[in-house]
């Protein structure tokens, strides 16, 4: 229990305040048993001290906040070295001139020597040790709310994996199909032929790639395609549009998460429906650009049709904006519109 509150003030938001008031009391507490405020007379022993530990402080920040973020998390160590002895120099000199010409009049004569002798010491040690402290820090956050994240991937990951083991082979799509390539054979046996080879595709993406961490991208897109077909063999009047900007080099060389566009393409398949009797369609556009990999999946809806609550999100819009942000964190934009005529979802991933 006391490990776990340990934990929870070292990376909980609610805590923040808490954590910054400690920290600053804590190095206030290291300054005041320094000797460098001595050195100087009445009031002012207290303006020096307030002088470097601001300055520290100011210091401390900076690494927190800006090198350690910044280079030091996205391993650009030397570059995080040169700024941090940067940072640790222009410090020094700061503190240096502050005593060299705001306070020079106001010091004893009786410390004039020894400040000369330990002044550097102490100065130096003390940017050191708030160094250290604050990375350590840092590290330590950045440590422990990875590991969750990880172990929270992982439990989400599993329930996500049941549900489709219940889900994935869909008996209600599979009859329908199978009753339809049993009416192709009878009149199209080459189109009963084909139906057959891309359920088998399915199939197989389903049963096999769709448990590995990563699959590749084309193998991905292929399963949606496989997907959009054979739903649009067993319905009349469907129309779509899949559109992939990336050449063939590239699809064969990028990995992403399984099921990464299954959620909102399923939803567009049962968002379409149009009870008019009108053409309805679903439009897709995958492409790389910057990279990031932008997907955009569009529907058309009748403002009339609801579709019951259970299913309209497969495996779940919640599940999968969870996933998300256990994958990739704040690197992400999802942009979900809806109208009266059309349902447009925009997803960009780093790739």
């Amino acid at each position: 229990m006391k490990d776990t509150l340990i934990i929870d003030f070292l990376v909980e938001d609610r805590y923040r305040f808490w954590r910054h008031c400690t920290f600053l009391l804590f190095f206030f507490g290291l300054m005041y048993f320094a000797r460098f405020w001595h050195w100087f007379s009445g009031i002012y022993q207290y303006y020096a001290l307030a002088f470097v530990y601001t300055s520290l402080v100011i210091m401390a920040y900076i690494n927190m906040y800006v090198l350690v973020p910044v280079f030091f998390f996205r391993s650009r160590y030397i570059v995080y070295v040169i700024f941090l002895l940067m940072l640790g120099i222009g410090g020094l000199n700061l503190i240096g001139y502050g005593f060299n010409h705001l306070f020079s009049e106001y010091r004893l004569n009786s410390m004039e020597g020894e400040s000369r002798k330990t002044g550097l010491y102490e100065g130096a040690m003390m940017c050191i040790s708030i160094i250290m402290m604050t990375t350590t820090v840092k590290l330590l956050q950045k440590w422990i709310r990875d590991n969750k994240r990880i172990t929270e991937l992982s439990n989400l990951t599993l329930r996500m994996e049941l549900n489709e083991l219940r889900n994935q082979i869909n008996p209600h799509f599979l009859f329908n199909m199978l009753n339809n390539v049993k009416a192709l054979i009878r009149t199209d046996p080459e189109k009963a032929t084909t139906v057959i080879m891309k359920l088998s595709e399915f199939l197989r993406y389903q049963l096999y790639e769709n448990g590995e961490e990563k699959t590749l991208l084309t193998s991905e897109i292929e399963f949606l395609s496989n997907f959009i077909n054979l739903e649009k063999i067993r319905r009349e009047d469907f129309s779509v549009d899949m559109n992939v900007a990336i050449d063939k080099r590239t699809l064969n060389s990028i990995f992403i998460p399984p099921n990464l566009f299954t959620t909102f393409v399923e939803n567009a398949v049962k968002h379409s429906v149009d009870i008019s009797g009108k053409e309805y369609y679903i439009k897709i556009h995958i492409m790389i650009e910057n990279k990031k990999l932008h997907f955009t999946c569009i529907n058309s809806r009748n403002s009339d049709y609801r579709p019951a609550e259970k299913n309209s999100g497969g495996l779940g819009l919640a599940n999968i904006k969870r996933r998300l942000e256990l994958l990739y964190r704040n690197t992400y934009h999802l942009d979900i519109v809806s109208t009266d005529k059309e349902y447009t979802v925009n997803l960009i991933v780093p790739v």
